[in-house]
């Protein structure tokens, strides 16, 4: 059903009273409704700015990709739980629904079972991922889709109230964007739970996020248009992630410690506040450059591309556990800890053309292990020169008032 222009309230709720018998399905659980996938195509490429595309109740096996051009459309289901859309038997196409349109709100919808990522919505402004579900079937696998929720190179960006879980690379993933909330999401048992790359100005707040190889991720990556900074990772919970990495070998992802719980790598102006990180066994904090990834030296950096993390502040975060199960990497340091990693992990490399890096950590008693990484951790030490704090705050991130109702 497409609802395109002006339609009140009475007649909606006609329309909704219309559809009380339960759909009839298969063995599978799929509704048996032959013409679903081709009306729903269509109704994608006929939609118009201001379309309202509804999914019904019910699971609906698809057989090959989704794609939105238009502007100015909402597709709406009746609850994550509710209405699915299945791509279990899908024979065709990288993604499950690829948007590119601008304007674009997908809400109280499920997406299972993608053959690549689940939903990419790239090249646009004001896109919204409302109370969305992203997964795949059984035990999390590398031949799952990379990325659950993907907006890339999008002007303001609204993610909340969804879950993510078994990506191969990151389930809530936010790449080469500006002006980002991600907000009360959960993200468990993907690669990397929530990860920035290469954007400016986000707030990722409020969300829980364990069972991941890795939580949070902000990273600055080199080979991609734009630089990233300017996040906040703030009241989020980010505890025990530490599944084992099932990332694609090659990939950065795939570089992630399992066991990690916020991560900034070659980023700057991040600010990490106000977080319980709990029982992140490798750590619960990681400060990395590029050159920590073991890309350098196969890869090479362009000369525009900036390696190393600046201006990154650690403050207020309640931490607790973590650090005793480290991998093999950073199992010989944990006697510098008493036993366990200490709550930060910084490696240490520092551009030679900056005279302070701005690596501030000022959280209660949290001690920060520097792994000496440019000498080959020749000399890693407890590092007690990093009390300091940045001239000023980062602010909050706003949003159009048209996305942030809902």
């Amino acid at each position: 059903m497409r609802v395109i222009g002006m339609i009140g309230p009475v007649a909606m709720l006609a329309l909704a009273a219309g559809c009380t018998s339960a759909p009839k399905t298969d063995a599978q659980g799929f509704v048996i409704d032959p013409g679903f996938e081709a009306k729903l195509q269509e109704q994608l490429l006929d939609a118009k700015p201001g379309s309202v595309i509804t999914i019904p109740a019910g699971k609906y096996a698809l057989t090959r990709s989704l794609s939105l051009a238009a502007n100015g459309v909402t597709i709406k289901g009746a609850g994550m739980d509710k209405s699915v859309l299945s791509f279990a038997r899908q024979n065709s196409g990288a993604e499950g629904l690829l948007v590119t349109g601008d304007d674009f709100t997908l809400e109280d919808v499920a997406i299972e079972d993608s053959k690549g990522d689940a939903l990419k919505i790239n090249g646009t402004s004001n896109a919204v991922m409302r109370r969305v579900r992203v997964g795949w079937s059984g035990e999390p696998k590398t031949s799952n889709g990379a990325y659950g929720l993907y907006p890339v190179q999008v002007t303001n960006v609204l993610i909340e109230d969804c879950v993510v879980k078994g990506a191969s690379d990151a389930g809530i993933y936010v790449g080469q964007s500006k002006n980002i909330i991600v907000r009360r999401n959960r993200a468990e048992n993907n690669v990397a739970g929530i990860e920035i790359e290469n954007s400016t100005g986000a707030d990722v707040h409020d969300n829980v996020v364990t069972g991941n190889a890795g939580g949070i991720l902000v990273f600055n990556m080199p080979d991609l248009p734009v630089p990233g900074s300017k996040t906040r990772v703030f009241h989020n919970q980010v505890f025990a992630n530490n599944h084992a990495n099932f990332g694609a070998k090659g990939t950065a992802v795939a570089s992630v410690p399992p066991g990690s719980g916020v991560i900034v790598n070659s980023n700057d102006d991040v600010e990490i506040f106000d977080n319980d990180l709990k029982d992140n066994q490798t750590a619960n904090v990681i400060i990395s450059s590029f050159y920590s990834l073991g890309f350098a030296a196969t890869r090479g950096i362009a000369a525009a591309y900036d390696p190393y993390p600046e201006n990154v502040y650690v403050t207020g975060n309640r931490i607790v556990g973590g650090g005793t199960e480290p991998g093999a990497k950073y199992a010989p340091l944990k006697a510098l800890g008493g036993g366990a990693l200490p709550a930060v992990l910084w490696d240490g490399f520092v551009n030679p053309k900056v005279a302070k890096p701005g690596i501030c950590i000022q959280n209660g008693d949290a001690k920060v292990l520097n792994v000496d990484g440019p000498n080959k951790s020749a000399s890693p030490h407890i590092d007690t020169g990093l009390d300091c704090a940045p001239a000023t705050r980062l602010p909050e991130i706003t949003l159009p008032a048209s996305m942030t109702k809902g």
